[in-house]
Parts: C-alpha cells; structure tokens; sequence
C-alpha cells in the first residue's frame, strides 16, 4: 500500500512538472508573437515590431487574439483598452462586435435547417418567404434564387455591405431593409444579374437567409441562433440580440474611428443580424472554427454533421468562395476565414482545413492594417504555413521614361477607376474616393504596395503600347483597362 501511495504521487508530481513546462512553453511563444509584427513587406536589417508599438502606431486601442492548435486553443489574450475613457481593459471575455463574421455563423444556422430537411439549398427562395418574397424581374432573366447563391455571393444581387444605426435612433424592420424602405439607410437588394453567374459579394443576400429563418423557424433571429448554433457550440457569451442585452453590456469593447477617437453611442446596431450584428470573442469563435473542423474531418455531429460541414468548406461556382466562408489555398494549404468590419470594429479568423490550426483576431477599431501584421507573427512563431505573408523589400529602378507610360486611369469596374501617377520617381496609385498609395517595382513591369499584401502587373498590346493592368489581391486577379 505505501509503494503505491508513493508511486501515485511521484505520476502527480512528474504530471505537474510536465504542465508546467507545458506552460512555460506556451508563455514564450506569447513572448515572441508580441514581439515579432512584420507588414506584408519588410526592409532589410529593420527590426521587428511589438503589438504595443504597432496599437500605439495605428491607433488601436483594444484587440483580442485566441491562437488553436491541433483542435484545441492554445492561448487568449487581451491587450490594451475595451474603453479607453473608463480604463476598461480588454480580456479574454471582452465582446467585439463581429461584423461579417457573423455570415459565417449564420450559414450554420442555415445548413442546420437543411440538414434537417426543412429547406431545400436548392430551391427557389420564394419557396420559403412567407412575410416577404423576393421580386424577380428582367435582370434576374427567369433564373432563380436559391440559398446556395445566398450563402456563397452568387446570387447576382446588390448591397455589399451595411453602416448600422446609431444607438436610439428608429430601427427597420428586414422587409423594410429588403426593400430600401424609410426608416432603413440602404438601398433595395435587387439583382444586379442573373443568379448562378459569377461571385459578387452581397450583405444583402445575407439578410433574405436571416428572413428564410425567421419565416421558416417562426422565431426571432436571434433566438434561433441561441438556441441552435450559439449554445450547442459553447458559445455562451456570443449574441445576436440587437442591442446586446443587459447583462452583457458591461463586457461589450467600446468602438473606435481610424483615429483612435470614440463611436458616437460606443457602436452601432445591425438589424442586419445575419450580416453584421453577432458579438463575440476570438475564444468563442475558435469554438465555432474547431467544431467545423471536427466535422470536417469525421470526427463530430456538434452542431453540423460531416457531409454539412464538407458542403459548407466546398467551393461553389467561385473557387474562392464556399457556403458562408471564403477559401484560401496558398502552396496547397487551405484555410476557411472571414473577416468583419463595422462601424468601429474590425475582425479576422482562418481555419486550417488540413489540420486543427487557426488563429482569431478582434480589435475595436476600423484599422485594417494591424491584423495581417499579428497574423504575420503567429504563422511565424506557431510554424502555420500559408499564413505569414511577408517578404523583404527589394529594390527594382526603372527610367523615367517607361514609369510615365505607366500613369494614366484604369477602369476597374463601373464606378471604381484606378488612377496611376507619378511624382518624380515615385510611382502612385489611387482607387475613386480613395487617398494615393506609393506602389514599388518588382520588376520593370511588376510593382507591388508596401501598406497591403497587393501587387500591380503592367501589361502591354502587340505595339508595345501599355493596355491594362492587373490588380493581385486574396490570390485573385482583377483586369482593369487604361483608358486614356
């Protein structure tokens, strides 16, 4: 009996030691994902930034970041302040307002009501509007809707994104955003062109799934997705309550401007639920991305069961674009993510789809250039291959001569002309409504942007004559014509 007892606490004592070191391990590696931010181009010999100095730089005053590993999350930390003014500072259980994360969450809702055989991805949306039917006209050219275009942008149809209202001011109804009717500020989500052709990222499309809900259901939004998403995978802080309810308030992150200065009202509020309005935490979005994972691989029924969960990561008539979830594939390296942006909040996961891997990043501020750069360190440290996207800055000269047949405008789509210009040397770019961006040769007719992961090819007719250009963005390649 003594050997026992002895041999029993010698395994506690050794299983001790062995999380310690655990432990320790994973503090180091915090260590030097704070340490190491690099943008998507480095100088050489420059050193690297730390999450403070680069928070101080852009004026972020809160962000939140969960790290998983092999399905299970490794770390969560909060750094700086939920609300500056009050000296809240920012922790594990900080709600960040998710903005097109949510998109993601509500195609689980939605493919649970398919996997239950209650709608159809394939069918006619009409089928299933019962307090509002979507109006077909010559645009859509008799080709119909259906929640799989909803759900993967490929529906045709307008209204990319929504601003939200300011707290106490009157909220819309869905019928009435549907319809671009007072008191909504968005226009009517009508069709741009026929369904099923191309990808175009609608908000709007989003917003008929929340009614096909709602409709189908018979319940509010937001209760639906509590009970049949949120809480089946652990996310019990997580709401789509619009505005967040009391008990919750206390945790919320106050929003920020570009400039660090405070949302009128600390956030705005999206009847846009499905499209904008959860609140969450990276923590609890990692419970989401690893449950689909699980699925993904077999080997969980949480909330979705395995074939769902691999129609939802299936790409559908765009590569890039699945059910609810973008596709990223670097070097054969998949990872399903979204991003969110609201008025005052700006969000981002990846989830591996070979592995259990992924990160989540929250911040309470509409900069978009922190995030890459923490993501960036992360795939460094942690090894995630595909997502440290960074290289050294090279330097490429070129005359005078060829940089000025290069200036001009380029129509990118309708109402988005890139306009190239040049002062001095120095080559520029600038997107309607948009300021100038320095742009850096690669080659003499390959250049690339030192702010975002972007790159511009120059491309010249049988005269030599510089015709069009190339925007490279996300893996995507986007021709816009010189028209002058």
């Amino acid at each position: 009996m003594k050997h026992a007892l002895t041999l029993s606490f010698l395994l506690l004592f050794l299983n001790q030691i062995s999380v310690q070191a655990q432990d320790q391990k994973i503090k180091e590696k915090i260590g030097l994902v704070e340490k190491n931010l690099v943008g998507p181009v480095q100088t050489k010999g420059k050193t690297r930034w730390t999450i403070k100095e680069r928070m101080a730089h852009y004026k972020v005053n809160g962000v939140s970041i969960a790290v998983f590993h092999n399905y299970k999350i490794e770390w969560a930390k909060g750094y700086g302040w939920a609300d500056k003014s009050n000296m809240t500072p920012v922790t594990v259980k900080t709600l960040f307002q998710a903005g097109s994360i949510s998109k993601s969450l509500n195609a689980v809702g939605v493919l649970k009501l398919v996997q239950e055989r209650k709608i159809n991805l394939y069918s006619d949306i009409n089928q299933y509007l019962r307090s509002w039917k979507f109006p077909y006209d010559s645009v859509s050219k008799n080709k119909k809707i259906t929640i799989a275009n909803l759900l993967s942008h490929t529906a045709g149809l307008g209204v990319s994104g929504y601003s939200g209202y300011k707290v106490g001011h009157q909220i819309p109804s869905i019928p009435q955003v549907l319809d671009g009717k007072q008191p909504a500020n968005s226009p009517a989500v009508r069709s741009l062109f026929e369904a099923g052709l191309r990808h175009k990222y609608s908000g709007g499309g989003t917003i008929i799934t929340q009614m096909i809900i709602m409709d189908i259901t018979h319940q509010p939004y937001s209760q639906y997705m509590q009970e049949n998403v949120l809480k089946p995978l652990g996310m019990i802080s997580s709401t789509f309550t619009q505005p967040p309810v009391r008990n919750t308030t206390t945790l919320l992150a106050t929003g920020y401007d570009e400039n660090g200065k405070q949302v009128k009202g600390k956030y705005h509020v999206y009847p846009e639920q499905a499209a904008a309005e959860l609140w969450s935490t990276p923590t609890e979005l990692a419970k989401y991305i690893i449950s689909i994972q699980e699925a993904f691989r077999g080997k969980s029924n949480e909330v979705l069961t395995p074939y769902m969960a691999k129609l939802m990561l299936t790409p559908y008539i765009d590569q890039k674009v699945a059910l609810g979830v973008f596709i990223d594939d670097y070097n054969n390296e998949k990872y399903f993510e979204h991003n969110g942006l609201t008025f005052g909040y700006y969000s981002q996961y990846y989830g591996s789809l070979n592995d259990g891997n992924g990160i989540v990043i929250m911040t309470n501020s509409v900069n978009t250039d922190l995030v890459p750069e923490i993501v960036n360190s992360i795939a460094k440290v942690y090894g995630f291959q595909g997502l440290y996207r960074s290289r050294i800055d090279k330097e490429f000269k070129i005359s005078d001569t060829i940089l000025q047949t290069y200036t001009g405008q380029y129509k990118l789509a309708p109402e988005a002309i890139l306009t190239v210009s040049k002062v001095g040397q120095q080559l520029f770019i600038q997107l309607t409504g948009q300021d100038k961006i320095p742009v850096f040769a690669e080659t003499v007719n390959k250049f690339y942007l030192k702010v975002i992961d972007a790159q511009l090819e120059f491309v010249k007719d049988v005269n030599g004559k510089i015709v069009k250009v190339i925007l490279y963005q996300n893996g995507s390649a986007n021709e816009a014509l010189k028209s002058n």
